[in-house]
């Protein structure tokens, strides 16, 4: 590992961590990365201030990622960065990098809510809000003949909505999936660096 691997800081949450969507993004590309992990507990508000000193996090947030002398933060702004900085995981038309983008932007609603009701999902969330992301989501996955969003093409919002699925169903809150999703989520996983990684992790 060259002293110019990116180093990735994020919480240590057990099942809910391990398949953080950034983490498995930059699995699927190849990118090596050193990990630095923090516990969410008591000891955050101090590691958190700790980081912002060291210029690591400006919101006192995480992930956040050092790569090639820049500080990077907020996972979805961090996926688009490197589908630029790569020349792929991204639509190719102007039209196609417009329904990448609404879908991630869907997505951070969707994680707001879910962060919110992380301790005691409400019946509101179990009921309403979930069922409700992924019959939008659906919709937009429906459009095309699949199984990603943009077709037989994976891109970066493609990894939050595995994500989001992925979270819900670890958390309990997952209602029935479209037939377009479960087809998504079944290809997906077969992704040879993500069916490796699943393979590993398997029991944890």
């Amino acid at each position: 590992m060259s002293s110019t691997t990116p180093v990735y800081h994020y919480f240590e949450l057990g099942r809910l961590g391990r398949g953080e969507v950034l983490y498995l993004f930059l699995k699927d590309a190849g990118i090596e990365i050193k990990e630095v992990r923090y516990p969410y507990d008591d000891s955050w508000a101090e590691n958190s201030k700790k980081l912002q000193q060291r210029g690591i996090t400006r919101p006192g947030k995480l992930p956040a990622l050092e790569y090639q002398g820049t500080v990077l933060t907020q996972h979805i702004p961090i996926l688009r960065f490197f589908a630029r900085d790569l020349g792929r995981y991204d639509g190719e038309t102007n039209a196609e990098k417009f329904v990448v983008d609404a879908v991630s932007d869907i997505y951070i609603d969707w994680r707001s809510q879910w962060v919110a009701n992380l301790t005691e999902k409400s019946e509101k969330y179990r009921n309403e809000v979930s069922p409700g992301y992924y019959k939008l989501l659906g919709q937009y996955y429906e459009d095309r003949a699949g199984p990603y969003l943009l077709g037989d093409k994976v891109t970066y919002a493609d990894f939050a909505v595995y994500q989001s699925i992925d979270n819900d169903e670890r958390t309990g809150t997952l209602p029935p999936l479209p037939k377009s999703l479960i087809t998504f989520r079944g290809v997906f996983e077969q992704r040879p660096n993500i069916a490796a990684y699943i393979r590993e992790n398997l029991q944890t």
